[in-house]
């Protein structure tokens, strides 16, 4: 089982508990889907997701 939370803010996938991305406490461990993002000014799906900072993130957050 693992202990990765998103935010239910940015999407960003963590471990502890408050967002690095957005700093946000509002975690949620009810996600599904993943994506990486390596280079957000150049990726159209980072874009898309109004992605701006590198990781993984979730694509639905419950």
């Amino acid at each position: 089982m693992t202990s990765e939370k998103a935010c239910k803010k940015c999407k960003k996938i963590v471990e502890g508990k408050q967002c690095p991305v957005c700093g946000s406490e509002d975690l949620t461990p009810h996600w599904r889907g993943i994506i990486y993002i390596v280079d957000p000014e150049k990726s159209e799906l980072a874009k898309k997701l109004k992605i701006g900072t590198p990781g993984k993130y979730a694509l639905k957050v419950r």
